[in-house]
């Protein structure tokens, strides 16, 4: 009987210090799994993409019915910006092109930041595509205080006289009604519409000149930027002036 019972204890003995062979291949628990499929369910929504899709835009944050966070990805390569992209029922266009001639591809982001009656507004953002630097377009504003000059003169016979000058080159033609008689308006106002787009690997700005509050224009001007090695930037390079038919 103790032989027995001997036996019996050793061979548990043996069983326990036997070891087992797992095989190399990582098995995921069932909450390493769950988390697994909560992260791509939660992968941030894709908003825009180039039409050769190597550019992507992502929503990052959201906040009032707009975004105030993107992460930009660029043939895989990703970095966060704070752009606001509004609701607009607008997407963003995406473009990857060549815009500075040195035969490197440059992302650009075209976003609609406003729109209503008289209102069409976009913004650009220019992204190198190597180490996803933004690169600075040189302002409509810029260009308007430092590049446009014109002047709004009213005629007895309620017509107006509208000059624009805009490097050196001088634009005359004549309104035939006054669209703002109570309005002593001496020059045109810009920023009401804000065009970007992008035409042959060219920047293209469109900004119409407007008389009076509630907005009519008058005069189309439209502007080609080159970019400056020396500054590393888009500058303004040709402007267009012509009047707008009604």
């Amino acid at each position: 009987m103790k032989k027995e019972m001997w036996l019996w204890l050793l061979g548990i003995s043996l069983l326990a210090g036997c070891s087992v062979t797992v095989p190399n291949d990582t098995v995921n628990t069932p909450a390493e799994q769950v988390s697994s499929q909560l992260e791509i369910q939660h992968e941030a929504p894709l908003i825009a993409v180039s039409e050769d899709e190597k550019v992507k835009v992502f929503a990052r944050n959201e906040a009032q019915n707009e975004l105030t966070e993107v992460t930009l990805d660029i043939d895989g390569k990703r970095k966060n910006f704070d752009w606001t992209i509004p609701d607009t029922g607008t997407k963003p266009q995406v473009f990857y092109t060549d815009l500075t001639n040195d035969h490197k591809e440059e992302a650009v982001i075209i976003i609609q930041t406003g729109r209503g009656t008289g209102l069409n507004h976009y913004e650009i953002h220019v992204v190198n595509g190597e180490d996803l630097s933004e690169m600075n377009v040189q302002h409509y504003e810029d260009i308007v205080a430092h590049t446009i000059e014109s002047t709004i003169t009213k005629k007895n016979d309620g017509t107006l006289a509208i000059t624009i000058k805009a490097q050196g080159k001088e634009s005359t033609f004549d309104y035939d009604f006054d669209p703002a008689p109570d309005i002593n308006q001496a020059q045109l106002a810009f920023g009401g519409v804000v065009i970007y787009t992008v035409e042959n690997q060219k920047i293209m700005l469109n900004i119409p000149g407007s008389i009076g509050i509630s907005p009519i224009y008058v005069a189309d001007v439209r502007i080609a930027y080159q970019f400056n090695r020396t500054n590393n930037e888009f500058l303004v390079e040709q402007i267009d002036v012509k009047p707008i038919e009604k």
